[in-house]
């Protein structure tokens, strides 16, 4: 791995692997669609909790090419549906969410009894970071590839 990658991978881990708002950016058809959720980064990819009957999710099954945006970082990704938060194979994830959004995550928002609420990962494919004067860009599939 290039020094570059390893700087800016350090820098994505701290600025964004914790509770942050990034804006997410769906297609309804030929139309854009933004909104700002709660996600956490962890190797290549954010991770929301969401609703399966949500406009973001329906965009996402519709064209799973997304755009996302946070603090001097853009990237375009997939969006995938990963399903109830707590099936079997969401349980690693969750406990990490779970954790990071205690602040808010128990105050009525989410019902994980509601075999909707679901679970989101958009996998990134390439990004652009700035970081005190510096820019990088980031290729996430070479990076993580994926399979």
């Amino acid at each position: 791995m290039r020094e570059e990658d390893k700087i800016a991978l350090t820098i994505m881990n701290e600025r964004f692997g914790h509770d942050t708002l990034i804006s997410l950016a769906t297609l309804d058809g030929d139309s854009p669609s933004v909104r700002i959720v709660d996600a956490l980064y962890e190797n290549g990819s954010f991770y929301v909790v969401t609703y399966t009957l949500s406009n973001k999710i329906r965009h996402i099954n519709e064209n799973p090419k997304v755009a996302v945006c946070g603090e001097w970082f853009t990237a375009t990704g997939l969006g995938e549906n990963l399903g109830w938060v707590r099936d079997d194979q969401n349980t690693e994830m969750m406990k990490k969410l779970r954790d990071a959004f205690s602040e808010w995550y128990d105050n009525g928002h989410v019902n994980e009894e509601d075999e909707n609420t679901c679970l989101l990962e958009i996998q990134l494919s390439s990004g652009i970071l700035f970081n005190q004067g510096a820019k990088y860009e980031i290729d996430f599939e070479k990076l993580f590839p994926k399979g």
